[in-house]
């Protein structure tokens, strides 16, 4: 069974589509046992840092978030389930969960490009993974946010993505994997991505 954790963010139900659609089953839950007991984890969700931050440790879930990636479970944050799963965000001044060292920063302000980031953008392919089985090189997936992790350790990088910058935008570590953009939201690539997770 893959959890996908709710936590008060919205998407969740089209997440949920999106893992039935790809064959699997997923099940929508705040309840601790039942993440824990999973054989994937997806940690989804738009809005803030702060707000995510606070209704995760209302409800106890950063300390279950962080056993699940300590455990060794296959973890997939998308969106501002990416971004928190780092340090510490620049939005409102954030401490997030720290399973990857590193912080998120907000994109710089200038008249060549929009803020937020919004719309689809080719994700290059820096190292390989098993997320990208059947994607191709410079593939194209769907963005909404401000914000971008940028994370300490250059290894785990695995996609980058330009908007004036370059920016990381497939990050992991061991077992914990997270993109900046919506899977549910970015077409047959996005599918291909989220069912790869599934099948790890």
């Amino acid at each position: 069974m893959i959890a996908i954790v709710d936590y008060q963010a919205g998407n969740l139900t089209s997440v949920e589509r999106a893992v039935r659609e790809v064959g699997f089953r997923g099940s929508i839950t705040a309840d601790a046992e039942t993440i824990l007991k999973a054989d994937k984890v997806i940690f989804p969700g738009v809005g803030a840092a702060r707000q995510a931050m606070q209704s995760l440790q209302k409800s106890g879930l950063d300390a279950v978030l962080k056993k699940v990636a300590a455990g060794g479970t296959p973890l997939l944050g998308i969106c501002i389930g990416c971004q928190i799963l780092l340090e510490h965000s620049e939005e409102s001044d954030t401490p997030c969960l720290g399973i990857i060292k590193g912080q998120v920063i907000r994109f710089p302000a200038d008249s060549t490009r929009k803020v937020p980031h919004m719309g689809w953008n080719r994700v290059k392919q820096v190292q390989s993974s098993p997320l990208f089985n059947d994607i191709p090189d410079d593939a194209y997936f769907y963005f909404v946010h401000s914000y971008y992790p940028k994370p300490l350790d250059p290894d785990t990088i695995y996609g980058i993505t330009d908007y004036g910058v370059s920016f990381p935008a497939v990050i992991g570590k061991d077992n914990v994997i997270a993109v900046q953009f919506h899977t549910e939201k970015s077409g047959a690539y996005g599918l291909q991505l989220l069912k790869n997770f599934c099948a790890l």
